[in-house]
């Protein structure tokens, strides 16, 4: 089975379907979609300009970035649960579309840097300020990406 018959037998599941050929269930979870987007961005930003020096300088690192951690999971939890139902109704349309494939390599490689690189440095204590300004300048870079690259997916074929 290639990937192509993985996404064309997704697309034509059930929850492709209903939302597919319903006319009010994608705009309705796309809001939601954007939602948990400013959920998730807010999080982001708040902890990396911290990071680059930019907000909240009188607030520890750790600090911020433990106020914002409930935050972070709340957005990425909001766009996984949102993001599939839309991918699910118009796999086919994706599996061609190179933004697409932008994004989902982008998201994968930031959660993975987040988890297993950003988080662990912030949480050391002696952790170099330039490197914590390089953290935040590639996870805002990263995230970014993620963002520009899934607007576009509504703009190309």
């Amino acid at each position: 089975m290639s990937l192509y018959d993985i996404f064309d037998a997704l697309e034509r599941g059930p929850i492709g379907e209903a939302i597919r050929n319903s006319h009010w269930l994608f705009p309705v979870i796309e809001a939601f979609h954007l939602i948990g987007l400013v959920v998730l961005g807010g999080a982001v930003l708040v902890v990396d300009l911290r990071l680059l020096g930019l907000g909240l300088t009188r607030q520890s690192i750790a600090r911020v970035t433990n106020a914002a951690k409930p935050v972070l999971y709340c957005g990425i939890a909001m766009m996984f649960g949102t993001g599939i139902p839309l991918a699910l109704s118009e796999m086919i349309k994706l599996y061609y579309n190179r933004s697409f494939w932008v994004k989902v390599t982008a998201l994968a490689v930031v959660l993975i840097f987040t988890f297993t690189v950003k988080h662990p440095l912030i949480r050391r204590e002696n952790t170099n300020r330039l490197v914590l300004f390089l953290i935040g300048l590639i996870s805002m870079t990263l995230w970014f990406t993620v963002a520009g690259s899934g607007r576009w997916i509504g703009f190309s074929s």
